[in-house]
């Protein structure tokens, strides 16, 4: 059955009138007539009663109307979600990150997609670099928001946070007196800090940094999570070095300094193995939009 003879009967039923319906349906009066000749042949039953002073519908046609005006909604849906799926605007994303866009990025990211895109859900999945980039290869996650750099070809990535690096210390250490932390404050004093084996980019970047200033690292204990390193640093049992936004949850007994100096930025990424689509762009264009923002209000 043509929705275009649904389209018709609909439309003479709204209107009972044959010139009317025909100028809604942009067609000629003879060619409404046909179609609806057409549409009662298929049903074997006739849907109006008609002669040259009235247009009524019969109980037959009472009864296809709201039938007829469904399936014509249902199509027009169809054709609505085809068109937003195809701009990008409907599917879903299952998405890795890493925990410490928790406190601040990744809830304003969620906020500004589902006022844009309210159609689009997101699968959300917590695991680290190297766990997300296992997950990339055997398409078990679609996009991964990853601590740069990464040295794999087969993965593309976009950088879409920066952000400095703080050291977070026992509020009654005595680096917390001073407003910034150097490398050369640090240089005799063991931190904890990020295993490598969660993100070996950033490890080695961190790491060849302060030997350029002059003052290895001393790592006191490694961590796969800044949310465990900052609550061992609240009870006293030492400080550690973290991206800015890491610590962005308030810790109890807690002071947060500034690392001044050497000239580096812990990068979070964008990361993805299948070729790009437009649900994949629009996401890419909210995530961009969201640290822009971030980096503004900063």
């Amino acid at each position: 059955m043509e929705l275009k003879l649904l389209r018709a009967f609909v439309v003479l039923a709204e209107e009972l009138h044959f010139g009317h319906a025909a100028g809604r349906l942009c067609i000629v009066q003879p060619a409404l007539s046909m179609q609806l000749q057409k549409l009662e042949r298929e049903l074997g039953v006739t849907l109006f009663e008609r002669d040259r002073h009235r247009v009524e519908l019969t109980a037959l046609g009472r009864t296809f109307l709201p039938e007829a005006q469904a399936i014509l909604a249902q199509a027009e849906r169809a054709v609505g979600l085809v068109k937003a799926a195809d701009a990008g605007e409907v599917g879903t994303l299952r998405l890795g990150f890493v925990s410490s866009i928790l406190p601040v990025y990744l809830p304003e990211l969620i906020r500004r997609l589902r006022a844009r895109y309210p159609a689009i859900e997101l699968e959300l999945k917590d695991m680290p670099s190297p766990e997300q980039l296992q997950a990339l290869r055997s398409n078990r996650i679609d996009i991964g928001f990853v601590r740069l750099p990464i040295d794999d070809r087969r993965v593309t990535t976009q950088t879409v946070l920066s952000e400095s690096f703080v050291v977070a210390l026992p509020d009654d250490h005595p680096l917390a007196q001073t407003e910034a932390i150097t490398p050369a404050a640090l240089a005799d004093i063991p931190v904890f800090f990020l295993a490598r084996r969660f993100a070996p980019g950033y490890y080695d970047e961190v790491m060849g940094a302060f030997r350029r200033a002059g003052h290895a690292l001393q790592v006191a204990r490694e961590f796969g999570e800044f949310t465990t390193m900052a609550a061992l640093i609240s009870a006293g049992m030492g400080i550690g070095i973290l991206p800015k936004y890491a610590m962005s949850a308030k810790y109890d007994n807690v002071a947060i300094r500034p690392l001044a100096g050497p000239d580096l930025q812990a990068r979070v990424g964008l990361a993805w193995t299948e070729p790009e689509s437009r649900l994949k762009q629009a996401f890419l264009d909210i995530a961009g939009e969201t640290a822009q923002a971030l980096a503004a209000t900063a």
